[in-house]
């Protein structure tokens, strides 16, 4: 375990359903489904993939009336809170409330009308559903936009303020949160700063239209990582331009290197050399993808050498080593068991199991 210690902003505690946000709670993970939300069988197979992996709110898309009749059993089917995100029509927003949503995300920017705004607003403090204020660097007011000529970092922050302190005064409503993204990493990590200088409400961070899996992880976790060392930051989505999954799994190796949330097992692995006489990343795959089937506190290892995997990995709790037609597995470096290699992985896969039936603490709920 890494002695990292991280001393997270306090932040006022909201809720999206049952889960609990902000506090000492948790940084929570959350997705959102690229699917029809008109297709109701195709969605919530893919809320219970994404509830399997982790993830513990759920975002769907509501463009049209036909999708806010399928949003009713949605959210009564599924396992985890669904948010409804909205552009430009609040009357379809106060339909998702009346569906059971328990939390909606607007985006101030596309919001023409200010009294059915409103309206909306009150529908949401009547059925204590959480508002998010989704500030995005390409959608900001035009008086905004006008004043600072480009989405800059400030103009977001004062984009927030304006609609939080609206709410707030207004409607005297509390169960809100903010995010301020932006495609540009640093801009977002900027925005989050600024506004945690001067507000207590919870943030959901991110960054947005961050790309494919490549260029999309490594934007992301620039930016949550620079925010969650500072301590900034209550709920995190990865926006990947890939299955929302993903970007699930892509979230908790973030909370895991930096020692916040530990989900799945941590796999170190050797980048290969002329000395590798296995099939390494057709192993490496392997046992990621049976990783991703266990929640467990516990570091593996998938080394190719022989002569130097046990060493090298001393600080798995369990690993496995290949060479010319024979593997081994080790513990804490050192070896347990010889097999051949068509039986590595399956003998690598029970060690794994016989070892959590003795540990059960290392499991993850």
């Amino acid at each position: 375990m890494m002695s990292l210690k991280i001393k997270r902003r306090r932040t006022k505690i909201i809720k999206v359903g049952k889960v609990e946000i902000g506090g000492e709670n948790p940084i929570r993970v959350q997705s959102m489904t690229n699917t029809d939300t008109c297709k109701l069988k195709d969605t919530l197979e893919q809320i219970q993939r994404l509830y399997s992996a982790g993830c513990e709110i759920v975002r769907v898309a509501i463009p049209n009336e036909k999708a806010v009749k399928t949003l009713r059993d949605i959210t009564k089917e599924s396992p985890i809170p669904v948010i409804a995100d909205l552009h430009f029509a609040t009357l379809l927003g106060e339909k998702a409330v009346l569906a059971g949503v328990s939390g909606i995300r607007i985006n101030p920017g596309t919001f023409k009308d200010r009294k059915n705004l409103d309206r909306l607003i009150e529908v949401c403090k009547e059925r204590e559903v959480c508002i998010r204020i989704g500030i995005n660097a390409g959608s900001l007011e035009p008086e905004i936009f006008k004043k600072y000529g480009f989405p800059k970092p400030k103009a977001m922050v004062e984009s927030a303020l304006n609609w939080l302190n609206y709410i707030v005064e207004k409607f005297d409503y509390y169960n809100l949160k903010v995010s301020l993204k932006s495609s540009n990493w640093w801009d977002t990590v900027r925005a989050y700063q600024l506004f945690s200088k001067v507000s207590d409400f919870p943030l959901h961070i991110g960054v947005t239209e961050a790309g494919g899996i490549i260029p999309g992880t490594v934007k992301n976790t620039l930016a949550i990582s620079q925010l969650l060392l500072k301590g900034i930051g209550d709920t995190i989505r990865v926006s990947l331009t890939a299955d929302p999954v993903e970007e699930v799994y892509v979230a908790y190796e973030i909370l895991r290197n930096l020692n916040l949330r530990r989900l799945y097992p941590e796999i170190i692995a050797c980048p290969t050399c002329g000395r590798c006489e296995i099939d390494l990343l057709k192993l490496y795959k392997e046992v990621e993808k049976w990783a991703r089937k266990i929640k467990a506190d516990l570091t593996l290892a998938v080394m190719g050498c022989i002569v130097n995997g046990p060493g090298e990995a001393k600080m798995a709790d369990l690993g496995i080593a290949g060479g010319k037609g024979v593997g081994i597995i080790f513990k804490k470096g050192k070896i347990i068991k010889k097999v051949e290699e068509k039986r590595l992985l399956s003998s690598f896969f029970e060690e794994i199991e016989k070892f959590l039936k003795e540990h059960p603490e290392r499991l993850q709920n």
